[in-house]
């Protein structure tokens, strides 16, 4: 008989056919293989939902649920959550790749220190030009959020870790996510990072690697998430997710790792969405972001920070509004 698997790996997909195989062989391809993965079809019209039956029919590690229509990354992910029935607990979206040796590395690490969860670092995977993908380099955010390792640590041991806030780096103890009654908020994007401050606010103690442990796609069609902040309801939900993440840290006084967390949407995420304002044809989407960055800017872990100049002339204008 089979050993009985220890951890679970929850993967959803809506329209992700081009990309399902690669997802599905990166699981089998574990050096770690008393795994089962929850394969969750949110409610696709194209062969998504063929390509996770036929997983489950060749190999009884992959189970198949169906939703009868779109319900969002988040409600598929709660799903997932509902059903897992294992030590540990992973998640992989369903058009992203795990290295070989990743749910090893996590689950060991575990086991070592007993520790809630571990988070690991990642790297983009990019279109080459000839019609593959290829993986870039880990990140400066993200090394500065794993790398060295650091075990059995809190956020006031380690402020940075607050910067890796993707739902798909991480390893969990499933009692850790049933006790802290932890769920994704649904019908929105970028419903990871308050998840992830959740984490890191609650858990007794995490473990950091600098193992590179996923590889997240940035589709050559132009379909991810993070390819559709032009949008205004994006934009609405990427600026709600990062103030709702900034609340979780304050509201359980980790000033250090709310400044740390400022510090990143500063100099990366509100220089990108400003430099998309600049030219966008809504003016609506203008005052969204000279808004956000008006908020930010007034918080006083930002007093010491120096505004991009791609921020400046949006800040001018929302002192005005």
């Amino acid at each position: 008989m089979s050993p009985s698997p220890v951890v679970t790996v929850i993967v959803p997909g809506y329209d992700v056919a081009p990309y399902a195989a690669d997802a599905l062989d990166s699981l089998r391809a574990q050096t770690l293989q008393e795994w089962t993965a929850l394969l969750i079809d949110d409610g696709s019209t194209d062969a998504t939902g063929d390509i996770f039956a036929a997983a489950a029919a060749s190999d009884p590690r992959f189970r198949v649920l169906h939703h009868p229509h779109r319900r969002g990354l988040g409600a598929a992910r709660n799903t997932g959550l509902d059903a897992v029935d294992t030590p540990f607990l992973g998640l992989l979206d369903a058009d992203d790749v795990l290295l070989p040796e990743a749910l090893a590395r996590m689950v060991e690490t575990l086991d070592e220190t007993g520790s809630d969860f571990v988070a690991g670092a990642y790297v983009r995977l990019r279109p080459d030009g000839v019609g593959g993908y290829a993986a870039g380099t880990v990140q400066p955010w993200v090394r500065a959020a794993t790398d060295p390792a650091r075990r059995g640590i809190t956020l006031d041991d380690h402020p940075a870790a607050s910067g890796n806030i993707v739902a798909w780096s991480k390893l969990s103890r499933t009692a850790f996510w049933q006790q802290q009654h932890l769920r994704f908020p649904e019908d929105r994007f970028y419903e990871d990072q308050v998840v992830a401050q959740l984490m890191y606010t609650r858990a007794r103690r995490f473990d950091v690697l600098p193992d590179v442990v996923v590889q997240w796609r940035e589709r050559a069609e132009g379909t991810s998430i993070t390819q559709y902040e032009q949008r205004l309801d994006v934009l609405r939900d990427c600026v709600t997710a990062m103030s709702e993440g900034l609340a979780v840290l304050d509201a359980a006084g980790r000033a250090r790792a709310a400044s740390a967390r400022v510090g990143l949407i500063l100099t990366m995420d509100l220089p990108r969405l400003a430099r998309i304002a600049a030219d966008h044809p809504d003016a609506e989407y203008r005052r969204a972001v000279g808004a956000f960055a008006r908020a930010l800017s007034a918080r006083p872990d930002a007093a010491s920070l120096p505004i991009p100049v791609e921020v400046e002339p949006l800040l001018s204008a929302a002192r005005l509004w």
